[in-house]
C-alpha cells in the first residue's frame, strides 16, 4: 500500500485539472485546435500544463518507490509538501503575463528538491535490499 503516495496524487489531481481545462478554454476562445494559433496566452496556459504533466508523474513515481521501499513518512510528507507547494507556486508564477518570476523560480526549486529527496530514498532504499 501507498497511502501517502495516493494522498499527495489526489491533492495534485485538481490542480491538473484546472491547468488542464484552462487550456481548453483558451483553445475554444481562440478558436485554435492544435498548437498555439501563435496566441501569447494560448502559449504560456500550455507551458504551465506541459511542465505540470513533465515532472509531476516522475516525481510521483519516485515517490511511490520509495514509499513501496518503506521510507521513512516524515521524508516522505516533506517531499511531499515541496512538490505540492512548489507545483502551486510554480502555475501561479508562470501563469501571469508578465510572469511573477519569484514563484515560478521558487516552485521548480521547490519540485527539485522534492525530486532529489525522492531519488536518494529510493537508492538508499534499494541499496540496502541489494
Amino acid at each position: 500500500m501507498m497511502p501517502i503516495t495516493a494522498l499527495v496524487a489526489a491533492l495534485l489531481a485538481p490542480l491538473y485539472l484546472l491547468l488542464t481545462f484552462r487550456v481548453i478554454g483558451q483553445r475554444r476562445s481562440t478558436k485554435v485546435a492544435i498548437g498555439d494559433g501563435g496566441d501569447k496566452g494560448l502559449t504560456r496556459l500550455m507551458r504551465v500544463h506541459a511542465n505540470f504533466t513533465e515532472t509531476v508523474p516522475f516525481a510521483l513515481i519516485l515517490m511511490g518507490l520509495a514509499e513501496s521501499l518503506n521510507a521513512q513518512p516524515r521524508l516522505l510528507y516533506a517531499a511531499a509538501a515541496a512538490l505540492v507547494v512548489g507545483r502551486l507556486a510554480h502555475a501561479y508564477g508562470v501563469s501571469h503575463s508578465p510572469e511573477t518570476f519569484m514563484f515560478r523560480a521558487t516552485g521548480m526549486v521547490l519540485t527539485f528538491v522534492s525530486v532529489v529527496i525522492l531519488a536518494l530514498a529510493c537508492a538508499f532504499g534499494a541499496i540496502g535490499r541489494v
